[in-house]
């Protein structure tokens, strides 16, 4: 990976990290939607590296794990964005020959962010323990996570595309 893709990947971790800070706690807990998670999708998708992402994963999980508001969720927030990259590169690649790439950015982060708040519950389950059921957690924080992460990677990655074509007609 190299030095612009590292930074640029860095930017988009950071900028997740610092809306997880300022994101309110859902009524379930006080528990948070994962901007990270967003950010990690769009950050995979520049990069476009099987090792980059490997990286961007554990990154990741440790800007999640330092923020995290679930009892001994340090462990699977690592466990969970380290799986969910490689996860989300592959179906990436598989659906690259969609035409629709808004489409495909949906699909991904919705799909991804499902994986990722099963592999977070189930490994806090087997690890520890959870604070509520798994389907009350699931339908309560990973489905809402799941639409808010849809509605960021969309937006995000329109304002990037928008501010590209505008910098190349500058030129």
């Amino acid at each position: 990976m190299n030095t612009k893709k590292m930074v640029t990947a860095a930017l988009f971790l950071s900028v997740g990290f610092i809306l997880h800070q300022l994101m309110p706690g859902l009524p379930l807990g006080n528990m948070k939607p994962s901007p990270n998670l967003a950010m990690m999708f769009l950050a995979i998708l520049y990069v476009n590296d099987r090792k980059g992402t490997v990286a961007i994963g554990l990154t990741a999980g440790l800007l999640s794990a330092m923020t995290t508001v679930f009892p001994m969720g340090q462990i699977p927030s690592v466990i969970d964005k380290t799986l969910t990259a490689i996860v989300v590169f592959q179906l990436f690649h598989m659906m690259r020959h969609m035409k629709n790439g808004v489409l495909r950015l949906a699909v991904v982060s919705a799909i991804g962010t499902v994986v990722s708040g099963t592999i977070f519950l189930g490994s806090a389950l087997l690890l520890f323990s959870l604070p509520a059921p798994f389907m009350v957690l699931f339908m309560g924080v990973v489905l809402p996570a799941g639409a808010m992460n849809v509605m960021l990677v969309v937006l995000i990655d329109r304002v990037l595309s928008r501010a590209r074509v505008a910098g190349r007609q500058t030129a």
